[in-house]
């Protein structure tokens, strides 16, 4: 017996559930990718992603998951034989680093842990030590969607900036862009990246970074460009080379729309969706803790992030949890994965989401629960919907 019914509700941290309005968007014919109307989308777009990565530097969309953005952001600023200090956090500002490792560049990790944010504090002591000034680039996540870490990005750039070093500054926004406040240029970052599938409601398959001028100076002299992610060969004449050649027309149709969407509710509203949203989940994994077996990653509460919020469970198999979730309910949630890996399960908040959709899914868990006998304390998802009630103004 289940009580689902139609399509699945996606409540993992990427591909996000998209709108229908964006869905309704990549219906119609493919467009003359040499027409005033092609190049007026891509110019809107550019000029919009600059926007949203909150920068006066130049902006570029590569047909590309994130991690061909990656490789896109140290292709074009670093050498072989370079060094770079990557900020651990959880998952991914280490597989970034594993990337620049493979394409020949020296990978420092600082090393961090999967419970806790980058401590800018060590950041800078540890550049105050590269007297020589060896380290060329610093990797970071804001989010990182494995661990649920939310990474001070403000406060890290300071502490760069206080240790008078010339490392490049370099932010993966994949799961924070247009779902919590990112000022590129203001936080002295110099390039940052980001993806389709998370907070833009766009389908996987476009990848978005945004580059300073410092950026622009140390890509003159990077000798890994290579011609497809190269930012000089995508600012020639010709309007195919923002794209290497042919446009992904239907996903660009699928941005626009998603980008539109954005602009109407207004993006500070968005960000404050996200972050009363985030807080209700929160508020319900803080109940169900009470039975001893599930809890929170992150164990500081200003570092869980206003995006996704990865649970733990001890003694019992989240598998099961997500099991029933989807079979039963069809409700999707995430997995633990890296060093999580069966430890956790994760619910996703960002993006196209809402209060239904968040009360759905707290309740569908706590139904779980129940069902599964997993110790818990009752009423999270009432502890959400207090929380929702008092800080939602009629």
């Amino acid at each position: 017996m289940t009580v689902r019914a139609g399509r699945e509700f996606l409540a993992i941290p990427g591909p996000t559930t998209m709108p229908d309005q964006v869905l309704q968007a990549m219906h119609r014919p493919a467009l003359d990718i040499y027409s005033s109307e092609m190049v007026e989308l891509t110019e809107s777009l550019l000029r919009d992603l600059s926007n949203l990565f909150a920068t006066a530097g130049k902006s570029y969309i590569y047909i590309s998951n994130g991690h061909g953005a990656w490789e896109a952001t140290l292709s074009n600023v670093l050498s072989r034989g370079d060094k770079i200090l990557v900020l651990e956090s959880g998952r991914f500002a280490i597989g970034w680093g594993t990337a620049a490792a493979a394409m020949g560049v020296e990978v420092e990790v600082l090393k961090g842990d999967w419970r806790r944010a980058v401590r800018p504090a060590e950041v800078e002591e540890r550049l105050r030590r590269d007297k020589e000034h060896k380290i060329k680039a610093i990797l970071v996540v804001q989010v990182d969607t494995a661990s649920g870490a939310y990474n001070d990005i403000e406060a890290i750039g300071k502490a760069i900036k206080a240790a008078g070093h010339p490392a490049l500054f370099m932010v993966d926004t994949v799961a924070s862009l247009g779902c919590m406040p990112f000022e590129m240029d203001k936080w002295y970052v110099d390039i940052a990246m980001s993806g389709s599938q998370k907070g833009l409601m766009t389908p996987p398959g476009l990848g978005f970074v945004a580059a300073s001028d410092r950026a622009w100076d140390a890509h003159k002299k990077a000798d890994l460009r290579t011609p497809y992610w190269d930012w000089t060969e995508r600012e020639g004449s010709e309007h195919y080379r923002k794209y290497a050649g042919t446009a992904p027309v239907h996903l660009l149709f699928a941005l626009r729309e998603s980008i539109n969407m954005l602009h109407a509710e207004g993006l500070q509203n968005a960000f404050e969706r996200h972050r009363l949203l985030g807080e209700a989940v929160r508020r319900a994994v803080a109940v169900w803790g009470e039975g001893q077996v599930l809890g929170f990653n992150i164990a500081e509460p200003s570092e869980r992030s206003n995006t996704v919020t990865t649970v733990t469970v001890k003694g019992a198999d989240p598998a099961a949890i997500q099991r029933y979730a989807k079979e039963k309910c069809g409700v999707v949630l995430g997995t633990g994965i890296g060093d999580l890996q069966g430890q956790a399960f994760r619910i996703a908040h960002m993006g196209h989401v809402n209060a239904p959709m968040i009360l759905g899914t707290l309740g569908v868990i706590e139904v779980a629960l129940t069902a599964l006998n997993i110790p818990h304390g009752k009423a999270g998802a009432d502890a959400a919907i207090q929380w929702l009630g008092e800080n939602v103004k009629a």
